[in-house]
């Protein structure tokens, strides 16, 4: 439905490129989940794919069902409505925006209001809604002009749990109605949770693309230990090397190996340093272990 094909683009006076010949695509009723440290490219993807920007070279290209207003919707992470008008009256707004009117855009503002959940504080002013509550409204403007393709960037950032779960469920209800979304986060779980793909972008580039069991097959056997004391340093630049070590948490690691036997001879080296051992998890990579892996760092500020 939606694809980009050798997308690369750099922001005026930047020193390098915010994408580098990115191809990307989205189908009807899946969801691609979009992974990547901060400023590895992600929101310049999704608003090239909103036509919001236009690339440098490279093009993105649309089914022709996906031309009129609102068949693709951006729902950026910024709040994208008006603090000063109820969740109502920027639906109307937005509808309005969208060309929509009389019955037609009565009964698309009630559907909105209905997706999100919005009914019960629907006339408060939108200042006044909780960080949950404001993500709905964000959702349910998107939804006015019943999009065949959603581009959702950090839909659940700063919401509590209940609302996270709210949240993931429509995605997954609108994946089941035939749209296909493009759901950027940080959280690897809520990507695990929705995606029947997933796209690992660090520094403008694709580093990984396809099924989540895919992705996670290529990184080959990880294991997860948890020491009761320091890595002693000659240890950590061997494993660096031999093993693409990365630090996970306090005291807590990832190695990648080459077969599971290895982990005997990881076990015996710190059994050698007199590290004490507190739990050890081996098995098929996970999602945040390939991340960690492609890109050799945690997640990192914009600056």
């Amino acid at each position: 439905m939606l694809a980009a094909e050798a997308l690369s683009f750099r922001y005026p006076k930047a020193a390098s490129v915010a994408l580098d010949s990115v191809s990307l695509r989205i189908s009807a009723g899946e969801v691609l989940g979009l992974l990547g440290p901060n400023g590895a490219g992600k929101s310049t993807l999704i608003a090239l794919l909103a036509g919001v920007i236009m690339p440098t070279t490279g093009c993105v290209r649309r089914d022709a069902a996906l031309d009129s207003a609102g068949r693709v919707a951006w729902v950026p992470q910024d709040f994208a409505f008006y603090p000063m008008l109820s969740a109502r009256e920027n639906l109307a707004v937005f509808a309005g925006v969208l060309g929509l009117r009389g019955a037609e855009c009565a009964a698309r503002v009630e559907r909105a209001i209905a997706y999100g959940q919005l009914a019960a504080f629907v006339d408060r002013p939108a200042r006044t809604l909780s960080g949950g509550m404001k993500r709905r409204l964000n959702l349910a403007l998107g939804l006015l002009g019943d999009p065949a393709v959603l581009l959702l960037d950090e839909p659940t950032a700063g919401v509590d749990p209940q609302s996270r779960a709210f949240l993931l469920d429509t995605v997954r209800a609108l994946r089941n109605e035939g749209r296909g979304v493009i759901y950027t986060s940080h959280y690897m779980e809520e990507i695990e949770a929705v995606a029947d793909r997933v796209a690992i972008l660090d520094h403008g580039r694709v580093l990984a693309e396809g099924t989540l069991d895919s992705v996670c097959a290529k990184a080959g056997t990880h294991a997860r230990i948890a020491l009761g004391g320091p890595l002693p340093a000659p240890l950590a630049q061997e494993w660096q090397v031999r093993y693409a070590l990365n630090v996970i948490g306090p005291q807590t690691w990832s190695l990648t190996l080459g077969a599971p036997e290895e982990l005997g001879g990881v076990l015996d080296a710190l059994r050698r340093h007199n590290v004490p051992l507190r739990s050890v998890q081996c098995g098929r990579a996970t999602l945040e272990d390939v991340f960690l892996q492609l890109t050799q760092r945690a997640l990192r500020d914009d600056a």
